[in-house]
């Protein structure tokens, strides 16, 4: 068996949080009303949303919520997204997180090589989504998807375009999104991982907007979103819920498999097999709450 597909099997469902809200470092205080908003993950940022002068004072301010959270036994683990290797902030993130034993796990931020996902994993122990925000990032998946310690991949859609000369808003800009989402995804499945977490929404007072885009990396795929405003949280949840005529269709199929046990029947006129089945027990295991 491949050891790093052993590895990345074991770890990916530390990754199937469907909403994952940013905090800047700076305001530790929003972390506890990021939970409250119903994020099912937050990621404290040391990387863009501090500024260099501020960073230190942010990683100590981090520590000290930790150390009052145990004290309080209110503790509820965070993701922390960590500045990029190779600079003088990446080492000091990793010294934090050395301190920080209960963190989820950690973002990298502009990450291009499965060296330093593996350096991140072999010294805090902590699984690794990768961010990939470069053309060298991108062109690296495949090696970055060996890596022990990888989780998931998730992708800065601006940092590329710029690197790529893509102009944001276009037509073009759409195709080029989607042509990533589906070389992280197949990518992703070959090597055993979680399903990859869709880029921002920037404009986050768009709600048709935010809930277009969810259905259609949802649909592609992939798991989940990450969020840069509290009100997208609910958006995002509510777009990803079945229709009442999905679920019915759904618990008919199932209904049938169980009566006839047959592999291959009609339901509502559309033909069902062995794939119809298990995504619809798939989606009645999610969703059915009754």
């Amino acid at each position: 068996m491949d050891l790093a597909n052993s590895n990345n099997e074991s770890i990916k469902t530390t990754v199937e949080n469907k909403t994952w809200l940013f905090v800047p470092a700076t305001r530790i205080d929003r972390v506890t009303k990021a939970f409250a908003n119903g994020a099912q993950a937050v990621i404290v940022d040391l990387e863009d949303a501090v500024a260099p002068a501020d960073k230190a004072q942010a990683r100590e301010a981090l520590k000290n919520y930790y150390d009052e959270q145990n004290e309080q036994q209110t503790y509820q683990p965070i993701w922390l997204r960590i500045n990029q290797a190779g600079i003088e902030a990446f080492l000091a993130d990793i010294a934090l997180c050395q301190k920080l034993p209960k963190l989820a796990g950690v973002l990298l931020a502009k990450a291009e090589q499965a060296a330093d996902i593996e350096h991140i994993h072999q010294h805090t122990g902590l699984s690794v989504i990768a961010l990939v925000e470069s053309a060298v990032g991108l062109h690296q998946i495949d090696s970055m998807a060996k890596a022990t310690g990888l989780a998931a991949f998730s992708y800065g859609f601006l940092d590329l375009c710029n690197d790529l000369g893509v102009q944001v808003g276009t037509p073009a800009a759409d195709i080029v999104a989607n042509q990533i989402r589906y070389q992280l995804i197949l990518t992703s499945t070959v090597h055993k991982l979680a399903p990859p977490i869709d880029t921002v929404y920037p404009d986050f007072n768009n709600e048709a907007g935010l809930s277009a885009r969810v259905q259609l990396w949802s649909q592609m795929g992939m798991s989940g979103m990450l969020c840069i405003h509290p009100k997208q949280v609910a958006i995002v949840h509510q777009a990803l819920r079945p229709t009442e005529c999905e679920l019915q269709f759904a618990k008919h199929v199932m209904a049938e498999y169980e009566r006839s046990g047959q592999a291959v029947f009609k339901i509502d006129g559309e033909m069902v097999d062995a794939p119809v089945i298990a995504r619809c027990r798939q989606l009645l295991t999610q969703w059915q709450t009754t």
